[in-house]
């Protein structure tokens, strides 16, 4: 049973417990950047892992899974710019270097900017600096720590002198301002906040995709537990992106044709006074909260919707979903109203 906290112990927590808000498959964007002859900007923000494919060569020489500069002559450095997925805090980098060894950025330095939603970076742009100058080594995941708390939409890194990044990944936490949480909104979107925090299971596909935008691309692409045989049912806990009342729940089996869950119910409570903590008390908590849908029948591959079904329990800030006994949900969205 465990929580995010303890998943990959040998990472910086900041990336086991914050967004990618540099994720393509969460919407982030590359702009611009000031060379992309070897490899273009766009591959750095891939969610898949960067891969190294031996004799593959295009027109301007070897093929790199990332985003990869020219030489430069001029005594200059390159950069790039990247809208983020959504707007947020950022707590930290993962400056991802994997297969460039004679061919990867020395150095990189990190700044942002907050635009509003129509806005885009231009030479007026004030830009802030949120990482200092920091070297970087060849083929490994060098991760920094993040000390700004303001809220940034937009990010420009800069490679010094030039060279490749495999992969950047941002890890934040999405903030929505006034406007974003007028009216109803998708409290466990993962670009309104809406974070995992505990799960008994994830053995296949990528779990985070659950709050994701979209539909499932396919089977991977959404939670899936393993086959249990033992007694039991897997569970997830998900932190809202706001606090808020429930009326409206969708649950997605897209792709889950053979291996989705017989049945799903729902737990939530309003623990605004729990912190932010990702902690055993949490889960344990979690078996006393009071139901908010009661145990429902699934299909496979099909959008279950639930209205009438779900309990008025006023504003929560957490849900437990749970899947009986096991299987795949390839998205979960949970709609209301901010309280």
């Amino acid at each position: 049973m465990p929580s995010i906290e303890s998943l990959n112990p040998d990472l910086p927590l900041f990336a086991r417990s914050g967004i990618n808000l540099a994720s393509a498959g969460l919407g982030a964007k590359a702009l611009e950047a000031t060379n992309e002859f070897f490899a273009p900007l766009e591959r750095m923000l891939a969610d898949s892992e960067p891969v190294f494919i031996e004799g593959k060569f295009d027109d301007n020489g070897k093929w790199m899974d990332g985003w990869e500069s020219q030489r430069r002559r001029d005594g200059g450095h390159d950069w790039a710019v990247i809208k983020l997925a959504a707007a947020g805090r950022v707590l930290g980098f993962d400056v991802d270097t994997r297969h460039f060894t004679g061919n990867y950025a020395p150095a990189c330095r990190i700044e942002a900017t907050v635009l509003g939603a129509d806005e885009s970076p231009d030479e007026s742009t004030r830009w802030v600096e949120i990482l200092p100058y920091k070297p970087l080594g060849p083929s490994a995941h060098h991760f920094f720590r993040c000390d700004s708390y303001e809220r940034w939409t937009h990010l420009r890194l800069h490679i010094y002198p030039d060279g490749g990044v495999a992969r950047l990944r941002v890890y934040g936490v999405p903030e929505l301002d006034e406007a974003d949480a007028k009216g109803e909104i998708d409290f466990a979107s993962a670009l309104n906040g809406g974070r995992v925090l505990a799960l008994s299971d994830a053995h296949y596909g990528d779990y985070r995709r659950i709050l994701a935008p979209g539909r499932g691309l396919d089977m991977g692409d959404g939670w899936e537990t393993r086959r249990r045989r033992e007694p039991g049912y897997d569970w997830m806990i998900i932190a809202l992106g706001a606090r808020g009342t429930i009326d409206k729940a969708l649950i997605d089996t897209a792709h889950f044709k053979g291996n989705y869950p017989d049945a799903v119910s729902m737990h939530a409570a309003d623990m605004q006074n729990f912190g932010d903590g990702l902690t055993d008390a949490l889960i344990t908590d979690s078996m006393f909260w009071k139901e908010l849908l009661p145990r429902q029948p699934l299909g496979p591959d099909a959008e279950h919707r639930f209205r009438e079904e779900l309990a008025d329990l006023g504003p929560v800030t957490h849900v437990r979903l749970n899947i009986h006994p096991d299987g795949g949900v390839s998205r979960l969205r949970l709609f209301g109203r901010a309280a």
